[in-house]
């Protein structure tokens, strides 16, 4: 890394330093999620891979910071925190509303004149073309709280206790706003090879919604399905990290399309 960011340290977790790795992988949590949801990744690419996983305001050690219910603003800010990594080759991985940040960053990294990610891997997210009239940011707290349940997060029992929903509740209600208030600006396309991973019974995702991420970049694409929901890496970690790190050892990744399924 040339320089490093004062703010740096404050939007980036670095739970596995590899300061020999080839390649860099900076991850983007889903709505309501924090870095930590990204350590048994880095615990498992350590140390072929390097993970940076991302901390957004107002959760954890930040819960204090203000909240960033915009996702294009969210996305500015990430790709002005992360320019500086450019000693080594860059991936990004986002799952979720993660997923759309990472397109999102990506597009910035473009837009600045940086070189493209070498790859970026869309997790649990339709193609951002694919949208949907939402607005669980609006609904009642129970009934946020009922899709939290329903898609079977990480501690998700945990929301039952009444401290734990008041500390989570203000980031996950902003972060659902960011990613509902987004709008796809039509013809921006990205130049990178994608990797898209899916999970074969998530109930907010189909393979087609999926698959269409292929229109979002002139980069060859592939499709990657697991078996389980929407958080089904939690259970899959294993599987998709040898994904992931074969792609990124793999330099000539992006050299033909494929779509395959893991079942």
């Amino acid at each position: 890394m040339s320089r490093a960011p004062e703010q740096f340290g404050t939007w980036v977790r670095r739970f596995h330093p590899a300061p020999d790795s080839a390649v860099r992988l900076v991850c983007l949590p889903h709505a309501g999620g924090s870095s930590s949801f990204y350590f048994p990744l880095s615990r498992a690419l350590s140390p072929a891979v390097e993970v940076l996983a991302v901390q957004y305001p107002g959760r954890q050690d930040r819960r204090l910071e203000p909240h960033i219910d915009s996702l294009p603003e969210l996305a500015d800010r990430i790709a002005e925190v992360i320019r500086p990594l450019d000693d080594r080759p860059l991936a990004l991985f986002g799952h979720s509303m993660g997923a759309v940040l990472a397109y999102e960053v990506a597009l910035r990294m473009r837009d600045a004149g940086l070189p493209a990610p070498v790859r970026i891997f869309v997790s649990g997210r339709r193609a951002p073309s694919r949208d949907r009239d939402e607005r669980l940011h609006l609904a009642s707290d129970a009934d946020l709280l009922a899709e939290v349940r329903g898609l079977g997060g990480p501690h998700a029992a945990l929301l039952g206790d009444p401290e734990i929903m008041d500390m989570v509740m203000p980031a996950l209600r902003s972060d659902y706003r960011a990613v509902e208030k987004y709008r796809w600006e039509s013809g921006r396309v990205l130049d990178c090879p994608v990797t898209v991973l899916t999970g074969d019974s998530d109930p907010r995702l189909s393979i087609e919604e999926a698959a269409a991420w292929e229109d979002h970049t002139t980069g060859l694409t592939e499709l990657q399905v697991f078996p389980g929901g929407h958080f089904y890496l939690v259970e899959e970690n294993a599987r998709v990290s040898a994904l992931i790190e074969d792609r990124l050892a793999r330099r000539d990744a992006g050299a033909r399309h494929e779509t395959a399924a893991r079942r």
